[in-house]
């Protein structure tokens, strides 16, 4: 089966799609890995999530879609332009903290409680800032990355740097981790100790 349900189709999905054509925005997630969000974030009610990267804002309507009414979320991307599209459209929504900085150092400096779920969909907390963007994870919870199968935008080298990141994950035990070359090509590390 290879079919998304359109009855999951979150409020102002359509509105953030058209504005991701009108910007000419081609670095967003596919529907799979959006889909699969939002059900992650239906998993942790009362949770706390993250999104490094936020792009059009298509991944963090289902992220708000699948939250309850007592979750909250903070996303958060360096362009003030897409930041400001996408404040205009969720502009009532109060479970969400829309941040316009600089994600190596909001990382860095980053002193909050932990989070049931990650989404690193940009540089940062995904191949920088990832010791300290995992240990921002809460026990039980979820640190997901995708676009690990090779992508025609890629520049030249970052297949190995893919790879390498896979590889480093592999290799800690405080996460229990999944690879499936499914989408783009999906990590899930679940925190263990």
């Amino acid at each position: 089966m290879n079919t998304l349900s359109k009855a999951r189709t979150p409020k102002y999905f359509r509105e953030l799609q058209d504005l991701t054509q009108e910007l000419g925005f081609s670095m967003s997630s596919d529907m799979g890995i959006q889909f699969l969000l939002q059900s992650l974030c239906a998993s942790k009610p009362n949770g706390i999530f993250l999104e490094l990267g936020t792009g059009t804002g298509l991944s963090l309507v289902h992220m708000l879609h699948g939250m309850d009414r007592e979750s909250r979320v903070i996303s958060l991307d360096n362009d003030p332009k897409l930041i400001e599209s996408v404040r205009q459209t969720l502009d009532q929504e109060t479970r969400l903290e829309l941040l316009c900085v600089d994600g190596d150092r909001w990382i860095e400096e980053y002193q909050g409680e932990g989070f049931d779920l990650i989404f690193a969909d940009a540089w940062p907390g995904k191949y920088s800032q990832l010791d300290k963007t995992l240990q921002m994870v809460k026990k039980g919870g979820f640190y997901i990355i995708d676009d690990l199968l090779p992508q025609p935008n890629w520049p030249e080298g970052h297949q190995a740097k893919a790879e390498a990141l896979i590889t480093e994950l592999e290799t800690r035990t405080d996460f229990a981790i999944t690879t499936m070359e499914w989408s783009t090509g999906i990590l899930i590390a679940t925190k263990i100790n």
